[in-house]
């Protein structure tokens, strides 16, 4: 956990990143599905406060799980991998920012 936590505040992007791909792909194959972007979706509904709803651009978790995933899963195989993601993330600042609140990179 202290690890985790020493990782998100001073590691590279892209330690960050797969720091984060391994908390979201949560039944460790190495890939995120799309159930599991949903669930991560849903979290971070649930974290963001009335302060923030802007955010959410009048999205359900589902709609905006869904775009999300489309955006990330580049061959279209129905699986989000860790290069995918990273790939992803680095490309977008928006995402990034979504995806790892708590690590400004």
């Amino acid at each position: 956990f202290l690890l985790s936590i020493d990782i998100n505040c001073s590691g590279t992007p892209e330690e960050k990143l797969s720091w984060a791909f391994r908390m979201y792909d949560m039944d460790g194959n190495g890939y995120i599905d799309i159930l599991e972007m949903t669930k991560l979706v849903s979290s971070i509904y649930k974290m963001i406060g009335a302060g923030q709803d802007h955010l959410l651009h009048d999205e359900t978790p589902l709609e905006r799980a869904q775009a999300i995933f489309q955006r990330m899963d580049v061959n279209d195989d129905g699986k989000v991998t860790k290069d995918e993601f990273t790939k992803s993330c680095l490309e977008d600042r928006n995402l990034l920012d979504l995806l790892t609140p708590v690590a400004k990179m």
